[in-house]
């Protein structure tokens, strides 16, 4: 108990430590969003989903990032044109690791760059007769492609172009679904209002236009918001289906067009990234009675405890087998767990990363006997925070939105033994010889979903923190 009060003790002095380096209206929108949790509060205490402050290094993207970069970008029947300049484009490249199966440029088009490349005259005349061309000559490059979408980027909303009108438009004459995305990268405070175009957009243009000619089945499901990084989608998969459940679709890492079609008549959705795909979970719920239930496959004890969620929305057999499922799997969890907890028992951690993994990874790292003392969102809503607080322990650090000043004072305080977030903190906190683990695409790692991506998941994390090189790393001033 004196250790959690002298955490807590700690936590709030380093935050009002933080907050004094800001001038004072800063420091007082700031403090909103920084916190130390409290057994038994029903969320995290901190304000959430507010436009960041001008001048301070957030670490946020943007809505064209949130629709083309997560939502869109990773279904591979379609071709997902980056309509503005070239940069947006150019940096969205590749994504995030979505891996997806299939012949490029014949039934799988994820790794494509395709931009309308607009020009000094496209933003004085207008793009949308380039944004035609770009569609026509896109039909006669890639004709298997199944639809195409249109991630539009800040010049044009500023500048008008009618997207919508070309969609439709372009749609009649191809007999394809094409779908207009207004993300303009200036629309809200984060990436997550992406996310909510984007399933707006699927809402209105793929589902509910859709012709739903599949025969749906008693244990008919859908994988909602897993983006397949480094295969997560695919190792999650093999469990569902050693259920017995039948995976009809995957949203959106190495799904389709036709598999979102289908998704009305399933019996259950299975919600990963809350954050991303709730809004769309919500709608089939609404409209098609489809009931939702968000799962977490990171480390053995929550896999057990979701597996066995979701076998409870059906029968007696889908539940009998879930358990076969868990205890098939728990000699291989038992020789994971035997490997590496010795090596990893009370390592600390801080997370800062996208949606949900500030919360769901947790559960993995307390599996392998290390502890979360510090968590906090990029883009997070106040919901999430909510959620938050089933995972985190008394005295949790929590920071929303948080500064690349603040985080580095937290690590440089806290001296964690290993901090997961984004590529854009990696080097920072390497330099501060902290071991690190890139947590939104695995370090080119993976999977970490599921029973075999546990496994890799302690690896990956023992490799980080027992690396002899931390031994070796000074700072120069230090030599």
């Amino acid at each position: 108990m004196s250790a959690v009060l002298d955490d807590k003790t700690r936590n709030k002095a380093l935050i009002n430590e933080v907050l004094e380096a800001y001038p004072e209206k800063a420091a007082k929108k700031r403090a909103k969003h920084l916190n130390v949790y409290e057994e038994g509060k029903p969320d995290c205490g901190v304000k959430s989903n507010i436009k960041s402050l001008p001048g301070v290094m957030t670490i946020r993207g943007c809505a064209y990032a949130g629709s083309k970069g997560v939502v869109w970008g990773p279904i591979k029947d379609m071709v997902h044109i980056s309509h503005g300049p070239v940069g947006c484009g150019q940096y969205s490249w590749g994504t995030r690791r979505n891996y997806a199966s299939g012949t490029i440029g014949v039934d799988n088009f994820v790794v494509l760059q395709v931009t309308s490349d607009f020009q000094e005259k496209d933003i004085v005349f207008g793009g949308d007769k380039k944004l035609e061309k770009v569609i026509d000559e896109i039909n006669q490059l890639f004709p298997l492609a199944n639809g195409i979408s249109i991630q539009s980027e800040c010049p044009i909303g500023l500048i008008g172009d009618d997207i919508e009108a070309v969609a439709k438009k372009k749609g009649n004459e191809a007999g394809k679904t094409i779908v207009p995305v207004r993300c303009e990268g200036f629309r809200g405070v984060s990436q997550s209002l992406g996310h909510h175009i984007a399933n707006d957009q699927v809402r209105d243009w793929v589902l509910d236009k859709a012709d739903a000619q599949h025969a749906a089945g008693p244990y008919d499901v859908a994988i909602i918001g897993d983006y397949n990084i480094g295969g997560d989608a695919w190792s999650s998969r093999i469990l569902l289906e050693e259920m017995g459940l039948r995976v009809v679709a995957q949203w959106s890492g190495d799904g389709t067009l036709k598999e979102m079609e289908k998704t009305p008549k399933v019996k259950l959705n299975l919600l990963h990234c809350y954050r991303s795909m709730n809004y769309i979970s919500r709608h089939m719920e609404e409209k098609y009675g489809i009931p939702w239930v968000e799962y977490n496959f990171f480390g053995p004890s929550k896999i057990a405890a979701s597996l066995r969620e979701i076998a409870s929305h059906f029968d007696d057999k889908i539940k009998e087998n879930a358990e076969k499922v868990i205890a098939k799997y728990q000699p291989m969890v038992d020789a994971v767990i035997a490997k590496y907890k010795p090596r990893l028992d009370k390592k600390t951690v801080m997370l800062y990363v996208g949606g949900l993994r500030p919360r769901h990874v947790v559960g993995a790292y307390e599996d392998l006997g290390m502890e979360v003392v510090g968590a906090g969102y990029e883009f997070a809503h106040g919901d999430d925070y909510q959620r938050t607080t089933h995972y985190v322990k008394d005295g949790t650090l929590i920071y929303d939105d948080v500064t690349g000043f603040e985080f580095e004072k937290f690590a440089e305080t806290i001296r964690p033994d290993l901090v997961g977030s984004g590529v854009k903190e990696k080097y920072i906190f390497q330099k501060m010889g902290i071991p690190f683990r890139q947590m939104h695409s695995w370090d080119y790692s993976g999977p970490y979903h599921s029973y075999d991506g546990f496994a890799i998941f302690a690896r990956d994390m023992d490799m980080a923190i027992n690396s002899p090189v931390w031994a070796m790393n000074k700072a120069p001033w230090k030599k």
